[in-house]
């Protein structure tokens, strides 16, 4: 099989390569851009296209691929809400995810953000770095006994149970599927109500696009933190805008933003500015912002291309397929 990687970084190409000697027959050209309409025509005489978060797969694209003969895409991320799949159902092409890989590292990551908010050791950081050593303005709170949110609770949000039962909180769940566990199930409302900090963890789709909008920061407690380590379209940035302008919102910890794929997985330090959305929400002092990188540990990295390549054997020998997104 010959596999057309898009968006490709250098972890990328080096986390593969690492994996790649395990399976024979598979060859994998990296191409840097990411694909859309316009990349499209690089997938020429490729079996398969392997596409992360921000890549374009809708049926125009879906199109031209199949008619320049790619039978397969190969995602490597959890989410598939950037594939039109029954465009690709409908020219034979199958899908594969990568379901899981190392939840816990997008769990911390998402504690890693409650943490820095609120102990605001970002900012003690670059005053000790000035011989400033007040401590006026740094004031937390403590995760012991808060009540903690979490909207979505497959593997990332049982790995975040976990490490917030160890802080001592009390963790409360809005998950249809949620079974019995150690947290407190209860509705979505009740959840906005009662969470001094609310994390969101569920798949983007019809009924999660924003799903935290103007009417469910009217719910929340005032001075509540939300974190959203998940899909930047859970929340609807304008809204949050207005909600910390009027301090309805205490604290935005965000790894993922609705317009990311304009910005992200590039160094633009040199360029002007253009989304005056990001803009305004970074220029508030409560708010922290990580460029999509909850994902990004080496056990992450690893396990992604470890299953995208078992993903791409299963396919190139008709075997059954373990992580067939239909």
């Amino acid at each position: 099989m010959t596999i057309a990687l898009f968006s490709s970084q250098k972890y990328d190409q080096a986390s593969f390569d690492a994996c790649l000697t395990n399976h024979t027959g598979i060859t994998l050209t990296h191409f840097e851009q990411a694909l859309n309409e316009q990349s499209a025509l690089l997938c020429q005489d490729f079996d398969a296209v392997c596409v992360f978060v921000n890549d374009v797969v809708n049926e125009a694209v879906i199109k031209q691929i199949a008619a320049l003969g790619v039978k397969s895409i190969l995602l490597r991320c959890a989410g598939f809400n950037n594939v039109d799949l029954t465009a690709a159902a409908a020219h034979g092409i199958k899908v594969c995810r990568v379901p899981a890989y190392s939840p816990e590292a997008v769990a911390e990551h998402c504690v890693a953000l409650m943490l820095t908010l609120n102990r605001k050791t970002h900012k003690a950081y670059n005053r000790i770095r000035e011989d400033n050593f007040d401590l006026n303005g740094l004031l937390g709170f403590n995760l012991f006994k808060k009540t903690i949110g979490i909207i979505g609770c497959g593997k990332i949000g049982l790995a975040l149970v976990n490490i917030l039962n160890g802080f001592g909180a009390k963790v409360l769940v809005c998950d249809p599927y949620a079974e019995q566990g150690n947290y407190t199930i209860c509705d979505l409302d009740t959840l906005l109500a009662q969470s001094d900090v609310i994390s969101l963890h569920c798949p983007l789709n019809e009924q999660t696009h924003h799903l935290i909008d103007q009417q469910a920061f009217s719910k929340m407690k005032k001075g509540a933190m939300l974190i959203n380590t998940s899909r930047g379209a859970l929340v609807d940035s304008k809204a949050c805008i207005v909600a910390l302008k009027n301090k309805q919102l205490g604290y935005l910890g965000l790894d993922v933003y609705e317009q990311e794929s304009e910005l992200f997985f590039k160094n633009r330090s040199d360029e002007i500015m253009q989304d005056d959305v990001f803009s305004r929400l970074v220029s508030f002092p409560n708010v922290l912002v990580t460029g999509h990188q909850g994902f990004f540990t080496k056990e992450a990295l690893s396990e992604i291309a470890q299953t995208t390549l078992q993903n791409a054997h299963e396919i190139a020998h008709q075997l059954p397929l373990s992580n067939e997104v239909k």
